[in-house]
């Protein structure tokens, strides 16, 4: 019997997983589409294409995988399966009609929590304890095809979103190593979604880490979290200066401000809220001052008022 064939969609590091489990489970893949990296880009996550490549796989990377040309490359090779695995661009009624055993798509969420855009930022920002990764069928609407498995991996209180994301990547590799021989098999079941035990969320973009002190400490410390490098940071002012803060730690017993403050104690910078303080373990002020030594060498004792609430723009 002729392996099963799939044409596959994919991009970032749970593309490359999932494209590797693909071939380990002996599936046919004679074609990738993928995304040219975008110019200005923080590129932090492996290459699609370069797998596919090694693996003497044809890659193509159209601006929409929808234009009647590429619609023809694929029905051209009669796929039993489409597969998408974070591919940035929506496929079509068309494409999604092509496969003669079904269209699947994993998401990096537990659906139907966080439909959409960066699910695991927005999960992240929440202060979801947990999330996941789901394969569900494509249908038109987004992330609203019937659930064929999920793998839930923990979101501890201090993980970013790269950190939650790389356990994701692994948990999505899991759930489609686990299920695809009954996909295979034609015996995968298939659970509709309750569409109303979730919510669909949109992109981020780099002012949405515009800090609202007002918020309280917790807030805050989750929105640090969830634009940790590699993407942008939570941003602010403090006097005048941009205050930029890569990871932080809620502080019990830290103190507590009814306008928000930036203070140095005992060898450590804390962001003081009106509910709480945190500890910022790694920050910015100004051009020069990335450390608790450096700001204490620059303001002693003094404590900098922070700007209560950052128009988004950074």
């Amino acid at each position: 019997m002729s392996p099963p064939r799939a044409v596959v969609f994919a991009y970032h590091d749970v593309g490359v997983r999932c494209l590797r489990t693909l071939l380990a489970r002996g599936v046919d893949v004679p074609l990738v589409f993928t995304h040219v990296d975008a110019p200005g880009e923080n590129i932090w996550f492996d290459s699609v294409a370069r797998h596919a490549r090694w693996h003497g796989i044809e890659v193509l990377t159209p601006q929409t995988p929808n234009h009647p040309e590429m619609v023809e490359r694929v029905r051209a090779l009669r796929p039993e399966f489409l597969f998408s695995f974070y591919y940035r661009s929506l496929l079509g009624a068309e494409l999604l009609s092509l496969p003669t055993r079904g269209a699947y798509n994993m998401h990096g969420s537990l659906l139907p929590k966080y439909r959409g855009r960066v699910p695991v930022n927005w999960a992240v920002l929440n202060g979801e304890h947990e999330t996941g990764a789901t394969l569900h069928a494509m249908v038109a609407r987004p992330d609203a095809g019937d659930l064929i498995d999920s793998e839930a991996v923990p979101i501890l209180p201090d993980d970013t979103a790269l950190e939650v994301f790389r356990k994701v990547a692994v948990a999505a590799e899991i759930t489609l190593h686990r299920c695809l021989p009954a996909l295979i098999a034609g015996t995968a079941a298939h659970a509709p979604q309750d569409l109303s035990a979730g919510s669909y969320y949109g992109r981020r973009r780099a002012r949405d880490g515009a800090i609202d002190w007002r918020r309280g400490a917790l807030a805050v410390h989750n929105l640090i979290r969830a634009v940790a490098p590699p993407y942008p940071a939570a941003f602010s002012e403090a006097e005048g200066l941009p205050l930029r803060i890569l990871r932080s730690l809620p502080a019990t017993g830290a103190g507590r401000a009814e306008a928000p403050l930036l203070h140095w104690r005992d060898g450590n910078v804390y962001a003081l809220c009106h509910d709480g303080a945190l500890k910022l373990l790694e920050f910015e002020l100004g051009d020069d001052i990335g450390s608790a030594e450096g700001f204490h060498r620059r303001y002693g004792e003094r404590s900098l008022s922070l700007k209560p609430v950052m128009e988004g723009g950074g």
